[in-house]
Order: C-alpha cells, then sequence, then structure tokens
C-alpha cells in the first residue's frame, strides 16, 4: 500500500480511468455486436445506422484516449467491410 500522497493521489486516477475506460469499452463492443446483428438480419437501413452509431462511439473512444487512431481506422474498416458484404 502506497504511503505517499502523490502515489496515493496516483492510485485513486487510475482507478477513476479504469472505470472510464472500461464502460467505454462496453459501450463500443456493444454497439460493434448492434450493428453486425443488424447487418445480420437483412434490413439495410438498420444496419446502415447501427453502422453510423458504431463508427461515432469509436472516434469517441479515439477522443477519450481509450483506443489509438489506427486501431479505430482498423476497426472502422473491417466493420463497415462485414456490415457491407451482408446487406449487399
Amino acid at each position: 500500500m502506497a504511503n505517499i500522497a502523490s502515489q496515493i493521489k496516483r492510485n485513486r486516477q487510475t482507478t477513476r480511468r479504469r472505470a472510464r475506460n472500461l464502460a467505454v469499452r462496453s459501450e463500443l463492443k456493444t454497439r460493434i455486436k448492434s450493428a453486425e446483428v443488424a447487418a445480420a438480419s437483412g434490413d439495410a437501413a438498420a444496419a446502415i445506422e447501427a453502422l453510423r452509431q458504431a463508427q461515432k462511439r469509436i472516434d469517441t473512444a479515439v477522443a477519450k484516449g481509450v483506443l489509438h487512431e489506427r486501431t479505430a481506422a482498423r476497426r472502422k474498416s473491417r466493420l463497415a467491410r462485414r456490415v457491407g458484404q451482408r446487406i449487399g
């Protein structure tokens, strides 16, 4: 257990950031999965909207520092390709 004030504060910060990052990642996975499910159902309009929402959340994760820019670009590209193949 830390007994230095700066380390105690750092531990508090780390705990808060970890909780935020977990929430962002969880929502990201949910949005991606809903886009894939919508594409599998065959409803093109719903699939496109779900894809748009997933891409928006991926961009938000980059802005918050949860994902790296290139990781986000790769995920968006792969998701768009999977959705496009299913509806199209």
